[in-house]
């Protein structure tokens, strides 16, 4: 092989999601998938989910059966998925002459933390799977799993197979992690509420971070922090048309003074719309307003495993008592009210008030940072449309406002309109 054949091959890691491998059919499309990446001179390694709505199945066998059991056998039963893809998947592989093998989590090995259900990957072994790409092989590793320091198998919660690829390419420095689902890329807001909504060609890390964070269902956060610690290039694309994707890299740039250099490319102040319907309303009324009080609200929420997200204080007229508002995730609302009301005691509030029916909107851009009026057109955009704002939010790159849950598709399409996104 000559150094200019060397220089030229790149080894990129592909990533299958369950829809992409649903049944054989997809399968031998994801192989041929593979063999136009090798034909083209590349080198390959492949990460695949369970077939879609395997792993459902397989959670509710486990919570019929044993809905308070073992985190462990839980794990056990769930990774099971991604085994069965692997093979399947290897074996198409082999049916077109391309020598390949399936790999375990436990077996390469994948460490994790020993946290069942949702471990945390430590580190991934590649010397086996180098030493098979480098005679020619496609090794197929199954995602979403690992194994816990006392060997047991772990998985890595929702969005697992996703971290796991981003993770495998960092180990075998990569140069690119290619992620495959039903989508076509990342749009500046969700295709099904906005009909213009535009697939973006590139975005950067942080900007997809928070997207992926704030409720796009594109890619699991956890990836994409890792592709930002890694500096690992993402592309998301479609198993199912041969179109280009969305890239995600690189960080943002800034100038002597902090201020974002924009690509000539994108004009756009804001990238995109995010909108969850994820978070609950708490509200105290007449807290003690005195220095601490928040610290005794918050802490035993944290203690108690639970995230708070958005948070205000009000302004407190008479020195004596104000208001504190905040989200938590929805799934821990109920929790959440019954850890302050045991407060009562303690802290002499007067009402305790929780609220489901909220949605998170938010608006992402790396431009916010360097142009004026941004939270100004989010606001009269919501305000033309009658769409009340309980609480805010900001960074350097997004403003989050949470709004009734009623009006979250108005909201959106109003957004996207008012900062031109489908231009």
């Amino acid at each position: 092989m000559t150094d200019a054949k060397v220089k030229s091959m790149a080894l990129i890691v592909q990533k299958f999601g369950g829809t992409s491998v649903s049944h054989l059919g997809p399968i031998r499309r994801v192989a041929r998938r593979v063999q136009t990446e090798l034909n083209a001179g590349n080198e390959v390694a492949v990460v695949v989910s369970a077939m879609a709505g395997v792993t459902d199945q397989l959670v509710g066998w486990v919570r019929d059966i044993a809905p308070a059991g073992s985190d462990a056998e839980y794990d056990t039963v769930v990774s099971s998925g991604e085994q069965v893809t692997s093979g399947l998947v290897a074996l198409a592989l082999g049916r077109l002459g391309i020598k390949s093998r399936s790999w375990l989590g436990w077996q390469l090995p994948v460490r994790t933390s020993g946290v069942h259900a949702r471990a945390r990957i430590l580190n991934i072994k590649t010397d086996e799977i180098n030493a098979f790409i480098a005679s020619g092989g496609v090794p197929v590793v199954a995602g979403f799993q690992g194994i816990a320091p006392d060997g047991r198998v772990t998985t890595i919660g929702r969005g697992g197979s996703d971290t796991l690829a981003v993770a495998l390419a960092a180990a075998l420095k990569a140069d690119r992690c290619d992620l495959y689902s039903d989508v076509t890329g990342v749009f500046t807001a969700d295709p099904w509420i906005v009909n213009n909504a535009r697939k973006l060609d590139k975005i950067t890390c942080e900007e997809m971070l928070e997207l992926s964070s704030l409720g796009a269902k594109v890619l699991d956060p956890r990836s994409v922090r890792l592709a930002l610690r890694h500096r690992m290039p993402i592309q998301v694309l479609s198993s199912f048309a041969d179109l280009p994707g969305t890239l995600i890299e690189g960080t943002i740039i800034t100038d002597v003074w902090g201020m974002p250099l924009e690509d000539d490319q994108n004009q756009n102040v804001v990238t995109g719309i995010a909108y969850s319907r994820d978070d609950a309303k708490i509200t105290i009324v007449q807290v003690p307003d005195q220095p601490g009080v928040a610290a005794d609200i918050l802490a035993p929420l944290s203690e108690a495993g639970i995230n708070i997200d958005m948070i205000v204080q009000n302004v407190s007229h008479d020195g004596d008592a104000t208001d504190l508002t905040f989200t938590v995730p929805r799934g821990d609302a109920e929790k959440a009210t019954h850890v302050l009301r045991e407060l009562k005691g303690k802290l002499d509030y007067r009402i305790l008030l929780s609220d489901t029916n909220v949605a998170k909107i938010s608006v992402i851009g790396i431009g916010m940072q360097s142009h004026a009026g941004v939270a100004q057109t989010m606001f009269t955009a919501l305000a033309k449309n009658d769409i009340n704002i309980q609480v805010i939010s900001t960074s350097e790159i997004k403003i989050s406002v949470l709004i009734g849950e009623e009006h979250t598709e108005r909201a959106v399409r109003a957004l996207h309109e008012a900062y031109k996104l489908d231009v």
